[in-house]
């Protein structure tokens, strides 16, 4: 579960992670009320579970009680990136001398947890990591040893902050590791890490996403889960019991299994650089019963993504075979009927994998192309998405 920043700062303050929580809005007289209780000028923040928020005109200044109210009533209702703004956030400025970058995650890869810090934050970590990536310091942390005073150090040193705010830092850095692993988190980020005047750390923003395999250990956490503020196809997905997240790309994704689907993402992203950058528009993975059922409900909430153009539908046959799940693909088009308008390019492989082929071919569904490899279907689906 992804946190929204008032919820993570929630989760900081619980840890002792220094910086204002401020106060939720989610009216105009509300952030009023909240710009009386904190006085002086104020920044209200839309509270979505996206960034960009401040290029997208969801985060402005406001001085005083009567422009906060304004500029909470400009960003309540806005759409940043297909999400409504329900509530802003309310907090106070800071005197701040240097933005830093700080995050916790699990570097499935190798197995293990990565430290990610930079002394160049405020903006987006990956354009740091390719313009300056000397700026970038990634330390890896081993789960069972964890992050005490020396690894702290260590991890300061390796993203060298300064001298005046070392201490400070290897603190902090202490605590956001607890709320890494005491709240069972798989990412805690900071951005920025503010040092302000007198050379204190404050976060000034917060990103947190939630293990839901651990919510048996945290009832409380079922209080962060805000359907007002759950992408609407995300929330459909979940009704229909199908693992579903929505990206910012344009050729949607179906495939059954999740290691196949994350493979898909990766090659889809390559094969669309050569058709202007298309890129994956979500991740959907539909399990091993590939049904006529399941597969419409997973072309419903794809095909109903607006951003999406084309789908790549990626199936490995194993316990459900190729001719079960082209009869599925079949039978789940004339189900959506006039509902399925984009094109669709079907790789399928595996057991039975010849009869499928047979059977999407003697369907000749003008909106199905079958591509034997996954390279040549993923570049046909960008392809077909830049047209």
């Amino acid at each position: 579960m992804d946190l929204m920043e008032y919820q993570a700062k929630q989760l900081f303050a619980k840890h002792g992670v220094a910086g204002a929580v401020g106060i939720v809005a989610s009216t105009a007289d509300e952030a009023r009320a909240a710009a009386e209780q904190l006085g002086g000028t104020v920044v209200v923040k839309a509270q979505v579970k996206a960034g960009g928020r401040g290029k997208a005109g969801g985060v402005k200044l406001a001085d005083g009680p009567a422009e906060t109210a304004a500029r909470a009533e400009e960003i309540l209702g806005m759409q940043i990136k297909g999400l409504t703004v329900h509530r802003v956030l309310i907090a106070p400025t800071a005197d701040i001398t240097e933005e830093y970058y700080f995050s916790f995650l699990v570097d499935r890869a190798n197995r293990n947890y990565l430290c990610i810090a930079s002394v160049e934050g405020g903006v987006e970590i990956e354009e740091v990591a390719h313009t300056n990536p000397d700026a970038v310091a990634k330390v890896a942390i081993d789960p069972g040893a964890g992050v005490d005073e020396a690894k702290a150090r260590e991890i300061v040193a390796e993203a060298r902050f300064p001298a005046e705010v070392a201490d400070a830092a290897v603190a902090m850095v202490q605590q956001l590791w607890r709320v890494f692993i005491d709240e069972d988190a798989s990412l805690v980020e900071v951005n920025p890490l503010a040092r302000l005047a007198g050379d204190t750390l404050e976060a000034l923003d917060g990103k947190v996403t939630l293990d839901d395999n651990a919510d048996f250990r945290h009832p409380e956490h079922a209080d962060f889960d805000d359907q007002d503020a759950a992408d609407p196809l995300e929330a459909k997905a979940r009704d229909k019991g199908l693992n579903y997240v929505k990206l910012d790309g344009s050729v949607g994704i179906i495939g059954n299994g999740a290691g196949l689907v994350m493979s898909t993402l990766d090659v889809v992203s390559y094969a669309g650089q050569e058709y202007g950058g298309q890129e994956p528009a979500n991740f959907l993975d539909i399990g091993g019963g590939a049904s006529a059922q399941v597969m419409a409900d997973g072309l419903d909430i794809v095909l109903g993504d607006e951003q999406v153009k084309s789908v790549f539908v990626n199936v490995f046959g194993g316990i459900t075979a190729c001719d079960a799940v082209a009869d599925g693909i079949v039978s789940a088009l004339g189900i959506l009927g006039d509902a399925a308008t984009k094109p669709l390019v079907v790789r399928l492989d595996g057991n039975n994998v010849d009869e499928g082929r047979r059977i999407l071919a003697g369907a000749d569904h003008p909106l199905v192309s079958v591509v034997d490899t996954m390279d040549g279907a993923a570049a046909r689906a960008a392809e077909l998405a830049a047209n």
